[in-house]
């Protein structure tokens, strides 16, 4: 018996003695595979490992794209230590920040860390972050003028903070806010899609699922927004009762990729305010 279990021993020792030592690796090696771990992982081991991946993290330009959204199995992390690493990663790019994704655990003070250090940024996704103020949205993104796509999902904003988008952000291609999760924009409701209208002629996509707009407001989109090939404007009640065939048509033949609202229950339209005068320009 002590013989068989010196030969496993022996064995076990020769294989791990064949097993490469990480810190031996190629530079490209160790950095193709430090590339592709998670932000909080970064932060809260990998950069406390040796001196040789804390100096490859400290370059600005490893920290340009940072995406925080799945760490449902982090049962022992909270909001705040998940904002906090956040702000630390994000101050790690030093304004080479590029792309950022984050979810539910935002606040005013990690967007005011993404606007500091994001002069540079084109993609931002803040979905389920209902704990930063319209105030510190407005403030954040006068200070991303190149920014191309924004994802603010779901969200309550106001009609000041997508005047401030239209406006700040004159490259802006994507953008996506859910209102389905808010029961007054399912009563008529088109300055916002006006404002989509008038200030945001370069989107390619938009996705304003659940939002109030009726005939006129999809009209005023279609007519302002040349380049639009994906729209989603799914459980946009108000337009489910004045959407006319000749509208419907239009839309399928100007929108690629297009996401109408279908009514399947008009029981669910009870609190709608009927006396408004709905009307389509097409009919």
């Amino acid at each position: 018996m002590m013989m068989a279990s010196s030969s496993i021993t022996t064995k076990e020792a020769e294989a791990e003695s064949t097993m490469p030592n990480c810190l031996e690796l190629p530079i490209d090696i160790t950095a193709n595979i430090l590339s592709r771990l998670d932000t909080i992982d970064i932060v809260k081991s990998v950069c406390l490992v040796c001196p040789l991946w804390w100096n490859f993290f400290k370059d600005p330009l490893k920290w340009h794209s940072i995406h925080m959204t799945n760490f449902t199995s982090l049962s022992s992390i909270t909001f705040s230590e998940l904002a906090k690493i956040c702000c630390y990663a994000v101050e790690r790019s030093r304004g080479h920040l590029l792309d950022i994704e984050i979810r539910s655990f935002g606040n005013d003070d990690v967007l005011q860390s993404i606007a500091q250090n994001g002069s540079s940024l084109r993609r931002l996704w803040i979905v389920s972050c209902l704990r930063i103020t319209d105030k510190a949205f407005c403030e954040a993104l006068r200070k991303l003028p190149l920014l191309e796509e924004l994802n603010i999902s779901p969200c309550h904003i106001s009609k000041n903070f997508l005047e401030v988008i239209g406006i700040s952000c004159p490259l802006l291609k994507s953008l996506k806010f859910d209102r389905r999760w808010c029961l007054i924009h399912r009563c008529p409701y088109d300055h916002e899609a006006f404002i989509i209208s008038e200030t945001m002629s370069r989107l390619c996509h938009l996705d304003i699922k659940g939002n109030g707009l009726t005939a006129v407001g999809l009209v005023a989109i279609l007519d302002k927004c040349p380049l639009l090939e994906y729209l989603d404007i799914r459980d946009c009640y108000s337009l489910s009762l004045t959407l006319s065939e000749s509208l419907k048509k239009r839309c399928i033949e100007q929108i690629k990729d297009l996401q109408l609202p279908v009514m399947n229950n008009y029981e669910d339209f009870d609190y709608l305010d009927f006396d408004n005068d709905f009307y389509d320009p097409y009919d």
